[in-house]
């Protein structure tokens, strides 16, 4: 039987948070105690220092209050972390000290964006089931091995949420109100937002290859998703071609003809890029990176690097700021 008690929902904005997982996640809240007509849901929001907190974009956004100012948790409430932007920058004992007291109380301990990285340094997703928005996943899993790592749109494990990023913060709360409310108070919702297409935690965050790469060819998609899962031991061309069923010659016209480029330039492109993410997001050294990337020489990958990106990785270690999110 639903609840009638209203379910509590507090937002720590970390200064730099993206501010479309924000306004995801609270806008169902609101339109689910609309189309109710009643009170399902309250939520405030709070940060470091209890006046404001601003986004990436500028915005500045009004806290109800500080970090010391704990009311006490209730069963049933939901800490949502907010994330965005350096959140390397964000990690701090008042930070972590204030999730670890809410775990303690007994809420449950959700994060959007790249707020599970702090849900992660605060020790709260050992052992857990998570997720990160993909451009993140690299570091997270490299920072965080104890973190069972997920690509979903959002992931529920028993009393830790973590909702990858842009409008999955949208799918993540209309799960949450279809169980506590019912499928169909959740379907007014999306219908009222417009959110044709209820995601659940079976599906990716990314694009399909195709749509990604804007061509629709089973076996050029086929090996582009065998390079994607083999960017730290590469295999070679023709073995890429053989698993295929095709020559290597077959393979070559293939990429030339869809991508512009040789089977080869694309798997070296994909793997600086995976490099790079680690690069900007990781504590992790040059020479770690490069292996991460299948990349055996040092030399090599430095020279690579600055083809591709025009800058050696170390320059790009020494000015590029920590753990950015593309978002």
């Amino acid at each position: 039987m639903p609840s009638t008690k209203p379910r509590r929902f507090t937002f720590l904005l970390l200064n730099r948070f993206t501010m479309l997982p924000f306004t995801a996640a609270i806008e169902p809240l609101r339109l689910a105690n609309r189309s109710s007509r009643g009170n399902l849901f309250t939520w405030r929001l709070v940060g470091p220092g209890g006046e404001s907190a601003t986004c990436s974009n500028g915005t500045r956004v009004m806290l109800d209050g500080g970090l010391d100012q704990d009311s006490p948790v209730e069963h049933g409430d939901v800490v949502i972390v907010c994330g965005g932007t350096e959140i390397s920058k964000e990690i701090c004992k008042p930070v972590l000290n204030w999730l670890r007291r809410q775990s303690r109380g007994g809420a449950t301990m959700g994060a959007v964006c790249t707020g599970a990285w702090i849900l992660a340094e605060a020790g709260l997703l050992d052992g857990r089931k998570a997720t990160i928005h993909w451009e993140n996943h690299d570091g997270f899993a490299e920072a965080f091995p104890e973190v069972d790592l997920y690509r979903s749109v959002f992931v529920q494990d028993g009393n830790r949420l973590t909702a990858a990023g842009g409008t999955s913060s949208i799918d993540l709360m209309l799960h949450l109100i279809a169980v506590s409310h019912g499928d169909a108070l959740a379907a007014e919702i999306a219908d009222q937002m417009l959110h044709t297409t209820i995601r659940t935690d079976q599906d990716r965050q990314r694009l399909s290859i195709p749509t990604r790469i804007g061509v629709r060819h089973p076996r050029l998609a086929t090996v582009i998703a065998r390079m994607e899962a083999n960017l730290e031991e590469p295999i070679s061309p023709a073995q890429l071609a053989s698993d295929a069923g095709m020559s290597t010659r077959q393979l070559e016209r293939l990429f030339r003809r869809y991508l512009n480029r040789s089977p080869k330039r694309y798997y070296m492109e994909t793997r600086l890029a995976r490099a790079r993410n680690l690069l900007m997001q990781t504590e992790m050294s040059i020479i770690e990176v490069a292996l991460a990337s299948g990349f055996s020489s040092p030399s090599h990958f430095s020279k690579c690097y600055r083809a591709q990106y025009g800058g050696t990785p170390y320059r790009e270690r020494g000015t590029g700021p920590a753990l950015q999110t593309g978002q």
